[in-house]
């Protein structure tokens, strides 16, 4: 059994997802990147791939530390993927879109795949049936947004997210809820009906962090997979050995 380590180092978590063979075992969330932590997650795992993937400024020790003990890639815009990127800046596209987008194609080819990243940002990332990733569209996410609205007004408080609350909110934590989760949910539906419009047999992925406080309310069809940026990476690390 041949045992991959994929990290995701994104804008509010360190993560690293364990694979053993193609199946993704478990996904584990790092303190810190210091290389005690991750030469402690190379001694248990002693894994023969490893991948990273930073959208912060992540500690450069820990690029020499995995290259020594494993065979390692640092996903960026020179990597090999499973999809083309035919865009301006290929090196300005953000390391969790394309892991998104891999995922989608890997899935899913032979299909238009709209996949949907809810985390810091909305993420919608377009990869049509000829495996070309054409870009898509970021807005504010659920936690930017709530923050906002209490650090650019005198009075409202800042609210923790719940999925369960009414339409017509009875006080201001349901008010700000039910405009910042429902006003996403209505962009969401509002977003894949237009790409609907334009694409046939589109097929669209949810994603993230923030997942859960969504799929109740979505009215779209969609698949909803919470591993699906580590199974991208995955599929990311297999076309760059």
């Amino acid at each position: 059994m041949q045992t991959t380590l994929c990290f995701d180092f994104g804008n509010t978590r360190l993560k690293c997802a364990v694979f053993h063979n193609r199946t993704l075992s478990t996904v584990l969330v790092l303190d810190n990147d210091d290389t005690g932590t991750i030469a402690q997650l190379l001694q248990t795992h002693r894994p023969a791939f490893t991948l990273l993937s930073s959208v912060v400024n992540h500690n450069p020790e820990i690029e020499t530390l995995l290259a020594q003990q494993s065979h390692f890639h640092k996903l960026d815009h020179t990597s090999k993927l499973p999809v083309t990127t035919p865009v301006g800046k290929p090196e300005t596209i953000g390391a969790d879109r394309l892991g998104l987008v891999s995922a989608a194609t890997d899935l899913f080819p032979n299909q238009h795949n709209l996949v949907i990243g809810l985390g810091s940002c909305i993420t919608y990332n377009f990869v049509n049936r000829f495996h070309q990733f054409l870009g898509g569209a970021i807005s504010p996410g659920m936690e930017m947004r709530l923050k906002a609205m209490h650090d650019y007004t005198a009075k409202l408080p800042l609210v923790k997210a719940e999925w369960n609350f009414p339409l017509v909110g009875y006080d201001t934590k349901t008010n700000m809820l039910s405009g910042t989760i429902l006003g996403m949910c209505k962009e969401i539906d509002g977003m894949i009906e237009a790409y609907e419009e334009r694409y046939n047999n589109l097929n669209v992925l949810l994603t993230g962090g923030d997942m859960q406080f969504f799929t109740p309310h979505l009215r779209k069809k969609i698949t909803a997979d919470a591993g699906l940026m580590y199974k991208g990476l995955y599929a990311i690390s297999e076309a760059n050995r």
